[in-house]
């Protein structure tokens, strides 16, 4: 069996933690920041995890993260 090759743009933008879930980051947090909410763009900062829909997609990506 040859080694994968992982996706690039995908191993910089999810992690994978030690229960096997996979860590992403948010949306929205880019431009137009002046319109949101400092409440808004706090809650933005923190991780969320990836959908268990798109999860098996995901770590096909990344198959030795």
């Amino acid at each position: 069996m040859p080694k994968l090759k992982t996706h690039s743009g995908a191993s910089k933008r999810f992690t994978k933690t030690a229960t096997g879930k996979i860590k992403r980051g948010q949306t929205k947090k880019r431009h137009i920041l002046t319109s949101k909410s400092t409440k808004v763009k706090r809650k933005l900062t923190a991780n969320a995890y990836v959908s268990d829909g798109d999860h098996a997609k995901v770590s096909r990506m990344i198959p030795y993260a």
